[in-house]
């Protein structure tokens, strides 16, 4: 079951990692996300520039539909709800939020763990986060209708980033 991958793109070099549980299986249980990495892709995230230089890492089939921006610039109306719904980068390293063996943070641990990848200290702390994001999805609920798309689309955006899916809201 064990499986070696050896990442070379454009923010790792060399990198490798080890994925020791079968994909898309065995998580912690206090970890349920409600989409895959490839259902994110597909419903446009990230205003589609993430993870357009590694897809050689993970499954062809998670980008055969993927809605990626054409050039160097980031392109909203890719987002499923065609809104822009996360900081820059920077901003995540400058508040520590990103571990050094995933540049790209959050997803990119969520798509490594997906694949079987575990590192039980980084594990929890981004289960940790992940399960903090819950406070956006009480804030929906409390105002707006269910499944009314129109409301707090932003907010919508920003939970689907989370893999919750937010279009059940």
């Amino acid at each position: 079951m064990r499986k070696e991958v050896t990442v070379n793109d454009k923010m790792q070099d060399g990198y490798t990692y080890v994925c020791t549980e079968p994909v898309g299986k065995n998580f912690d249980p206090e970890f349920a996300p409600e989409l895959t990495p490839k259902e994110m892709l597909e419903l446009g995230v990230f205003c589609g520039k993430y993870m357009r230089d590694c897809t050689a890492e993970f499954p062809s089939s998670w980008f055969t539909k993927a809605k990626f921006a054409v050039g160097e610039k980031r392109d909203c109306s890719l987002n499923y709800f065609g809104i822009g719904a996360s900081q820059p980068l920077s901003v995540w390293r400058a508040k520590g939020w990103i571990y050094e063996e995933d540049p790209r943070g959050w997803f990119q641990w969520y798509c490594r763990y997906y694949m079987g990848r575990r590192i039980p200290k980084e594990d929890e702390r981004q289960i940790k986060r992940w399960k903090a994001i819950r406070r956006h999805i009480a804030q929906i609920r409390a105002n707006c209708y269910k499944e009314d798309e129109t409301c707090r689309p932003r907010q919508r955006q920003a939970v689907l980033h989370w893999a919750y899916d937010s279009r059940k809201i």
